[in-house]
């Protein structure tokens, strides 16, 4: 059984224009995600991205190991269809290029329980926002993209699977205690980049953070600010 990650990730963003391009510790946001990612064990790791991002996004692509593919800005769901059409694989680890801070272990160990269960998709409840990545099977995600027709679905990718779990097999499994928090590690708007960063700064001393690590300063934030 085969695996691709997929990275989605564009210079268009209407919040945070050029948010993947932005610095942290002299690195651009996108390249701390594509070395977390790296992490997850997979057969091919593709950025998939739009024609007008292409040309900045090429050289970090091609550093972290990924392989660039440009496609609709706005239909992402096709996006994701042509680049596994290009790319085949049986499995897609989906993740967003706003997310440093995602969790290589916790994408290690839901792709082992989707393999296990043999679910069309498969992604944990209750990490902090912006820590997961989710796992679609091949075939599910054709078939999302040959029926999804609303803007929505076509733009989220996966929101057309789990909104119907009488077509699919959902494994959403809720995360253990210690890995729920309600906080966002994803950036969005410059508040986020400005959290997230601090983060970035924190924790990534050899390498992408354990969770562990990355649960630590959540809370020990939420501590200083009185919500501890």
């Amino acid at each position: 059984m085969t695996a691709a990650v997929i990275l989605q990730a564009r210079m268009g963003s209407t919040r945070l224009p050029g948010k993947a391009m932005r610095e942290v510790l002299g690195r651009p946001l996108l390249s701390f995600v594509m070395e977390a990612l790296r992490k997850i064990p997979a057969d091919r790791y593709i950025l998939a991205t739009d024609h007008e991002s292409r040309s900045p996004f090429l050289p970090l692509a091609e550093a972290a190991g990924f392989v660039l593919f440009s496609g609709s800005p706005l239909d992402v769901l096709r996006r994701f269809r042509e680049a596994l059409e290009a790319h085949p694989a049986d499995t897609v680890i989906r993740a967003t290029g706003d997310n440093p801070l995602v969790s290589w272990e916790m994408g290690r160990r839901i792709l082992e329980e989707h393999r296990a269960r043999k679910a069309d998709y498969s992604a944990f409840f209750g990490l902090p926002l912006g820590c997961g990545v989710e796992i679609i099977r091949t075939e599910a995600l054709f078939r999302a993209d040959r029926d999804a027709a609303d803007p929505y679905d076509r733009e989220h990718v996966s929101s057309f699977l789990y909104r119907r779990p009488d077509l699919f097999d959902l494994h959403r499994p809720l995360a253990e205690e210690r890995h729920r928090e309600r906080f966002s590690v994803t950036v969005d708007t410059p508040e986020d980049f400005d959290r997230v960063s601090a983060g970035v700064a924190a924790l990534w001393k050899e390498g992408p953070p354990r969770l562990a690590d990355l649960m630590a300063w959540i809370r020990s934030r939420d501590a200083g600010e009185g919500r501890g």
